[in-house]
């Protein structure tokens, strides 16, 4: 298999991810939501971008790992729980339903972030996959920045502390 199926794949699931957050978006505000710590969100989209843009540009042609690949797929599953948990509670961004019980089935029974901790993963083996080591290492610093103000602010939106977050009202 080759890169470009895969980075193919992983560019149109983002894409098909920001329209479902979008509508849920839409969907949350109606219902009364408000969204939290908005600064940091393009920091964050950025640096998304330019990981998935760098890896066409550098990833494309390239044999694939297949051992990363089945890691990869298993981590999708674990998107797609997540996802699917949240239901049209999750987005992109942080937006709170005030009164809105924290979930704390699926995969938030056992994490406080598991989208973080799939996003974490996917950083690095993505690149990985592609024998790109260095980029791997590159983003995934990067993306620890973003995280730590992230988790920081949707913790503090949700009223949960950082050592015993369930999951949220919001998005993740």
């Amino acid at each position: 298999m080759e890169a470009t199926l895969v980075l193919a794949f992983v560019t149109l699931q983002r894409l098909g991810e920001l329209v479902l957050a979008r509508r849920n978006i839409v969907r949350l505000l109606a219902a009364g939501a408000h969204e939290s710590a908005p600064a940091h969100y393009t920091y964050m989209v950025a640096l998304h971008a330019l990981w998935l843009g760098g890896l066409w540009w550098l990833a494309s042609g390239r044999p694939v790992d297949l051992s990363l690949l089945v890691a990869f797929g298993l981590l999708q599953a674990v998107r797609v729980w997540v996802i699917a948990t949240l239901g049209t509670r999750w987005t992109t961004r942080i937006i709170v339903l005030e009164g809105a019980p924290l979930v704390r089935r699926g995969p938030y029974r056992f994490l406080a972030h598991p989208n973080y901790v799939v996003v974490v993963a996917e950083i690095a083996l993505l690149p990985l996959m592609f024998g790109l080591v260095w980029y791997a290492v590159l983003f995934s610093l990067l993306n620890a920045l973003i995280l730590f103000v992230r988790i920081r602010a949707e913790n503090a939106a949700l009223g949960i502390g950082a050592r015993f977050a369930g999951k949220s009202r919001a998005a993740g």
